[in-house]
């Protein structure tokens, strides 16, 4: 009686994972080959690049996508990487590297409206829309749970992510995310989509590389940084710089008016949050008041904040760090991520 009362058990679970998993995006997987140019970037990514052909919004767009297998004995998981705002996919390689190595398949989307995917028009951005197009695109890969690990703004999409698929999750880690404060409530100012724009039409390599030196690498340069910078400014400047500087604009609307900062109780996932105790990355503070600007960012107290709030969470801080350790220390990052996911 007790092993069919756990059978029944597990059937309902799969059956609700699998109901979870179904409601989003349908489409299908073009291998390619695709042009250099592919909605406007033409960063070369060190493995092939695939997209999801799907309809959103009543529109059909393209989300470009790296899929890469495990170049060691399978474990029979599959990580997804969520990129941050200034980021794309190929800024994830060392740790893709890094699992592919340790048995995962790993999944690492270009989100619509950056890098490689499309560019749309006319598109209302939300991180539950950008979650209903991952799990479609996994739906489409015939990926059922995975090990989700979000940076930045991408950190923030993990925890939309988790709250909207929670069946579909094995553990989530989120890395210096963006949105572990709500950063209207705190006092940022709101400013239009076409004021954003006007900023982010006025990026450059000296901009770019200013903002990312003194906020994600604590003032310290290394020329690979360059690499990334360059990444960025080849779309700013792309075949797409139009719709790509509206989408960025969007894209900052939505992370000041759809705060996950609320909802961390919330979460059921078992969940890794990484930071950098020196990362002061808070949207807005650049045009907030002084007051206001002074109390933002400070992730050596949000840090441990955050992770009481999240009832089955592990908070792991670098103490020199800054927003992106993965690039910054990238053998102590693995070596942190790699020890949680081994406790299991």
């Amino acid at each position: 009686m007790k092993f069919s009362l756990l059978s029944g058990l597990a059937t309902v679970l799969l059956s609700a994972g699998s109901a979870a998993a179904a409601a989003a995006a349908t489409g299908t997987i073009d291998n390619g080959p695709f042009p250099d140019d592919l909605n406007g970037s033409n960063f070369t990514y060190p493995w092939p690049v695939k997209v999801f052909q799907f309809t959103s919004q009543l529109q059909p767009l393209q989300m470009a996508f790296m899929d890469i297998k495990p170049t060691c004995w399978p474990n029979n998981k599959t990580a997804v990487l969520f990129h941050g705002k200034n980021f794309c996919g190929p800024t994830w390689e060392t740790t893709i590297r890094t699992l592919a190595g340790r048995g995962y398949r790993v999944v690492v989307p270009d989100q619509v409206g950056f890098c490689k995917s499309s560019k749309p028009a006319a598109y209302q951005f939300s991180l539950n829309q950008f979650a209903w197009n991952t799990r479609g695109l996994l739906n489409a890969l015939g990926v059922g749970n995975v090990t989700v690990i979000g940076h930045s703004m991408g950190g923030m999409m993990t925890a939309r992510f988790g709250l909207q698929y929670p069946e579909t999750i094995d553990e989530m880690v989120m890395v210096d995310p963006v949105g572990l404060e709500d950063y209207v409530q705190k006092g940022v100012p709101y400013i239009s989509v076409d004021d954003s724009a006007v900023t982010e039409a006025a990026s450059t390599y000296g901009s770019i590389r200013g903002y990312e030196q003194a906020v994600y690498y604590v003032g310290e340069w290394k020329p690979a940084y360059d690499t990334w910078v360059n990444m960025l400014v080849n779309i700013y400047y792309g075949s797409k710089r139009d719709a790509y500087v509206k989408n960025q604009a969007q894209i900052v609307d939505m992370v000041l008016t759809s705060p996950v900062a609320h909802y961390f109780g919330d979460l059921k996932p078992r969940t890794l949050l990484i930071v950098g105790d020196k990362d002061k990355t808070a949207i807005g503070a650049q045009w907030s008041p002084p007051d206001v600007a002074q109390t933002l960012g400070h992730f050596d107290v949000l840090g441990p904040l955050v992770a009481s709030q999240i009832p089955d969470c592990t908070l792991y801080r670098f103490a020199n760090l800054g927003h992106a350790p993965q690039i910054s220390d990238p053998d102590a990052f693995h070596k942190v991520l790699l020890g949680w996911l081994n406790t299991q």
